[in-house]
């Protein structure tokens, strides 16, 4: 990289983005196309952070042309709805004016020229954002307007090569490979714990989540948790991506929204603090763990972290915790050793049985998981034995429907809540699958074939 276009980052307010003239978005760029999701979420964070001292946004890259102007390379998504943001203040009066007696250099926008697309895709998500964002900016007071304006940031990068500025956005989303979803949540609830966690506590969080495997967190998430989670609210639960990152997003403990159902988890999680760190421990060294379960509402910050080391440890202790006996033992030795166990379609029926399993355990613990383990052998591999070809959407739309099975456990009070919940006959003549010859005995000598 050539001197002159060395790269020199400089944080900037909103307010100095939104006078950054001579923008230009080349047409290159893909539409805008965020989501209601994405502006929310954007929304949401402003509202939430809106005491701290500065909230940074992510980065802005340029490409600095031979005629001067700024074309956007990476950053267009979010600096559009920066300035659709902006605009509805604008068209908010009130707002507006309350926020200019104290702020007389609020910037006013030339919105023909910050707006400036020509894709028609891009023109209808801005024309239905906008209405979006202007509803959310009815909630905004003066506080959050100059907070938006003044300690809202972005890294600004000004780069006068072209490939040069597609090489540095390249560098930026990990060598064009976007970052997994857990490492996305990974910074999002670190952030959560600035100003609550001490530095020593905050680094052994870092050590033990970067010590686990990175292959073991996928399988945490995309295989246990998001499904579990999904599925108990009736939601497909195929594939975890970025665009699910709110599933593991909740509430903070230092954020006093005026909801009753964020106390109990407050109340919660502030005892567990006072218990474990009162000056008796050091006499009787008892620890309180934290009471997790797999459908309630995540506490951001250090209990997500928590959180997902307890049930990493519980995925990986069912085995060895899990002693059954009598049919449901058989059940167990049979799962890992009959002849089609390999195949693609086995593993998703296997995972949708072991997610349910430990759905019931969390919420029950042992007590009769035997017949737990009978009820949902009975009811997922009837999804094996009945077709050919098992695929990811059909494992996702069984795991939905009737007789709701996840939907059950949580509503379930106690056990036989959902253990006596009605799972259909097999008939012999409904049989598709092959290299099952050791299930069906199993259905037999429970009364489930008929």
């Amino acid at each position: 990289m050539s001197k002159e276009n060395e790269i020199k980052p400089e944080i900037i307010t909103v307010e100095e983005l939104l006078l950054t003239n001579g923008v230009s978005i080349p047409k290159y760029q893909r539409p805008y196309k965020w989501s209601f999701k994405n502006i929310h979420q954007l929304v949401d964070d402003i509202l939430i952070f809106k005491t701290k001292p500065a909230y940074r946004l992510g980065t802005v890259v340029y490409h600095h042309d031979d005629d001067g102007v700024l074309n956007i390379v990476d950053g267009q998504q979010r600096t559009l709805t920066l300035i659709l943001i902006a605009l509805a203040i604008e068209k908010n009066t009130t707002l507006y004016l309350d926020t200019k007696k104290v702020y007389p250099s609020i910037p006013k926008l030339d919105v023909a020229e910050k707006l400036k697309v020509s894709n028609q895709i891009s023109k209808r998500n801005l024309k239905d954002n906008y209405r979006e964002i202007a509803q959310r900016v009815k909630d905004f007071d003066v506080e959050t307007a100059l907070f938006f304006y003044q300690k809202c940031q972005v890294v600004k990068v000004v780069l006068n090569d072209v490939s040069e500025a597609f090489q540095f956005f390249d560098s930026q989303n990990a060598r064009g490979v976007d970052l997994a979803p857990h490492d996305l949540l990974k910074a999002f609830h670190l952030r959560e714990m600035q100003n609550i966690v001490n530095e020593d506590e905050q680094t052994k969080i870092v050590e033990t989540w970067e010590n686990t495997e990175q292959r073991e967190l996928e399988s945490i998430f995309g295989y246990h948790l998001f499904r579990i989670r999904n599925w108990t609210n009736g939601k497909s639960a195929r594939r975890f991506t970025k665009n699910d990152v709110s599933v593991f997003k909740g509430i903070s403990p230092n954020v006093a929204e005026p909801f009753p159902f964020a106390s109990m988890y407050r109340i919660s999680h502030f005892y567990i603090e006072g218990y474990n760190n009162d000056y008796n421990r050091n006499i009787d060294k008892n620890e309180m763990a934290y009471p997790f379960q797999l459908d309630q509402i995540i506490i951001n910050g250090k209990r997500f972290f928590e959180m997902i080391q307890h049930y990493h440890k519980m995925i990986n202790d069912v085995k060895t915790n899990v002693k059954p006996k009598g049919t449901a033992e058989n059940i167990i030795n049979v799962l890992e050793t009959y002849q089609g166990k390999h195949r693609t379609g086995d593993k998703y029926v296997y995972n949708l049985f072991k997610c349910a399993l430990i759905f019931y355990i969390d919420k029950f613990g042992l007590v009769d998981v035997d017949r737990a383990i009978e009820k949902i052998f009975l009811w997922a591999y009837r999804l094996r034995l009945v077709h050919q070809n098992v695929q990811l959407a059909t494992m996702d739309n069984y795991a939905i429907e009737r007789p709701f099975l996840f939907k059950r456990i949580r509503e379930a009070l106690k056990p036989n809540d959902f253990l006596n919940i009605r799972i259909d006959i097999l008939k012999k003549d409904d049989v598709k699958a092959t290299k099952v010859e050791k299930l069906i005995p199993i259905f037999e000598n429970l009364n489930y074939v008929n």
